[in-house]
């Protein structure tokens, strides 16, 4: 009950997670721009998650705060990394995720969620995904550093989490069960690859080591949850602790990746 607890309390944290006083108005360097760059990716599965959450009907009050302060989170940091854009091919690429953003915001909000619209708004994140992912590698090929890098895959991380909870409530739906089933097997072996990446990496100060620690606290509970899933099945208990644990591992790989981008070499 304590661990519950206490796993509830980091998921509330979460949840206000880069909106207080730690949010910057805007992009102060390249490092930045990749974290930035790399959370658009985040973004775009966490709101995912959010809107299936809300069509199961569980943690309703937090999916739609959750979908809220993600899609102003997005909205302007896209504004942001577009006016930082520092050649016209990474402009270009922003100036395409605004495209394709609008059709998503549109599927977010234009209705009610609903299990009917479930494929459809898959699609339309997985457009915004991959251009949030060529933007953040383009900011990292500008920076020309193996920080650069770290930064990157430590961002990655954190859209992981969200990807794999988002295609757990698909799962649950039976939308695509199959495909959605596979792509958690894939994102976690590649959650698992990359933290040995990290944890590894001559860069990583004692400090990174330790927050790596804590972020294999919360992959164990969370991966365990992902463990019991059966498409088409599956408790609402089950559901809240998948939604609550990929809260708490974001927060906890968010530590990372800001640690990784403060390295200035």
């Amino acid at each position: 009950m304590k661990r519950r607890t206490c796993l509830t309390a980091l998921g509330t944290s979460a949840l206000s997670l880069w909106f207080g006083p730690a949010a910057h108005a805007q992009v102060h360097d390249l490092s930045d721009a990749i974290n930035k760059a790399g959370r658009q990716r985040m973004l775009s599965q966490r709101m995912a998650k959010a809107w299936l959450a809300l069509v199961h009907g569980v943690e309703t009050q937090n999916a739609q705060r959750v979908l809220d302060k993600s899609m102003a989170l997005f909205d302007r940091q896209l504004i942001e990394l577009k006016a930082f854009a520092p050649s016209p091919e990474i402009k270009l690429t922003y100036s395409m995720l605004e495209l394709e953003w609008s059709d998503f915001k549109t599927a977010l909000i234009g209705a009610a969620p609903d299990k009917t619209g479930a494929a459809a708004l898959l699609q339309r994140d997985s457009h915004v995904l991959a251009l949030a992912n060529q933007g953040t590698g383009q900011y990292e090929a500008t920076l020309g550093k193996p920080v650069g890098k770290l930064v990157n895959v430590a961002g990655r991380q954190r859209m992981l989490s969200q990807r794999m909870a988002k295609f757990y409530l698909a799962a649950r739906l039976d939308v695509g069960a199959a495909s959605s089933m596979a792509e958690i097997m894939k994102a976690r072996s590649e959650f698992i690859t990359a933290n040995a990446v990290l944890r590894d990496s001559p860069l990583a100060t004692p400090r990174i080591r330790q927050e790596l620690e804590q972020a294999q606290g919360q992959w164990v509970f969370f991966d365990h949850a992902l463990q019991k899933l059966k498409p088409g099945s599956g408790s609402d208990r089950e559901s809240v602790e998948v939604f609550q644990a990929s809260e708490n591992l974001l927060l906890a790989m968010d530590s990372v990746t800001a640690l990784y981008s403060a390295i200035k070499l």
